[in-house]
C-alpha cells in the first residue's frame, strides 16, 4: 500500500494533531514508497531495527522514536548508527507518543486495562492522559492482590510502595514515565495508582497521602497499546504485521 495513505490513516486514527507532545508524531523517517510488511516495537533501538531487518520488514512502527524535545541535534553516535541502518535499507519509522497513550481503544492505558481488568471512569492530567476508575477482577481485594495480578498479566512483579494491604478503591494509571502525575491522581480520587517508573519524590507523597503506588515498569506498561495498533492497521489495509519485543527491565 501507499506510504501517504498509510501515514493519513494512522494521523486519522490516533487523532495525533490535537496533542503537544515532546516529539513529532507520525513518519520520522522516510524509505520506501510502498508499505507491506509493518514491525511494531515500543522503542526503535538499534536491536528493534536490526529484528525488523531480518524479518525482511520495510516499516517500524513504534512509541518512542526519535528528535525528543531538548535532545542534541547533531546525528551522531548511537543517533547516527540507527539512522543510516534505517535509511541504507530504505525503512520508513513512524512514531506515535502521546496519541498511542491516549487512544480510547488501541491506546497503552486502554489496553492496560483490558490486562489487569480496570473500567475507566474518568480522566485527568494534561490532554486527559490519565485514567481513574476500578478493578473489576474478583482476585483483587488489597493492594497485595493487584500487585500480584500485575506480575501475573504483565511478566514482571511491580515495586509496591505504601501499605499492602490496604483496600483497593478508585484505581488510577497512566502507562510509562507518568510518576510525575501522581499528585493529579490523588486529585482524581485514586486509592492506588499504577504508572511505569518512580522517582525519589514519589515515595514520599504516596507514603504521606497513603495513596499506594505501582511502579509496574515503563516498557512492561507500554507494549500492548503499539501491538493493537498494528494489528488494527495490518487488518484494515491487508497487510503483514509483526511485533517484536526487545526484552527491557525498566
Amino acid at each position: 500500500m501507499n506510504r501517504s495513505e498509510f501515514s493519513a490513516f494512522l494521523g486519522q486514527t490516533l487523532n495525533a494533531a490535537q496533542y503537544r507532545d515532546y516529539c513529532p508524531n507520525g513518519l520520522q523517517v522516510e524509505g520506501r514508497a510502498t508499505i507491506g510488511r509493518v514491525v511494531t516495537g515500543v522503542t526503535a533501538s538499534l536491536a528493534l531495527i536490526e529484528a525488523a531487518l531480518e524479518w525482511g520488514a520495510d516499516t517500524i512502527l513504534v512509541h518512542h522514536g526519535y528528535f525528543w524535545r531538548g535532545e542534541d541535534m547533531r546525528v551522531i553516535g548511537q543517533k547516527q548508527r540507527r539512522l543510516k541502518l534505517l535509511l541504507t535499507h530504505d525503512v520508513n519509522l513512524f512514531g506515535y507518543h502521546l496519541p498511542l497513550d491516549s487512544h480510547p481503544e488501541l491506546g497503552n492505558n486502554a489496553q492496560l486495562a483490558r490486562r489487569l481488568d480496570l473500567e475507566a471512569s474518568g480522566r485527568f492530567g494534561d490532554n486527559d492522559i490519565g485514567w481513574v476508575g476500578r478493578c473489576h477482577s474478583p482476585s483483587v481485594k488489597t493492594a497485595a492482590d493487584l500487585a500480584m495480578l500485575i506480575e501475573k498479566r504483565l511478566g514482571r512483579m511491580p515495586l509496591l510502595i505504601g501499605d499492602p494491604q490496604q483496600p483497593v478503591g478508585p484505581v488510577a494509571w497512566c502507562t510509562g514515565g507518568a510518576q510525575g502525575m501522581l499528585g493529579e491522581a490523588i486529585e482524581a480520587g485514586a486509592s492506588v495508582y499504577i504508572s511505569g517508573e518512580i522517582s525519589e519524590p514519589t515515595v514520599h507523597l504516596a507514603r504521606e497521602t497513603g495513596t499506594v503506588y505501582l511502579a509496574a515498569g515503563h516498557h512492561a506498561t507500554e507494549r500492548y497499546g503499539v501491538q493493537a495498533l498494528g494489528e488494527f492497521v495490518a487488518r484494515h489495509f491487508g497487510i503483514e504485521h509483526r511485533f517484536i519485543d526487545i526484552d527491557n527491565p525498566v
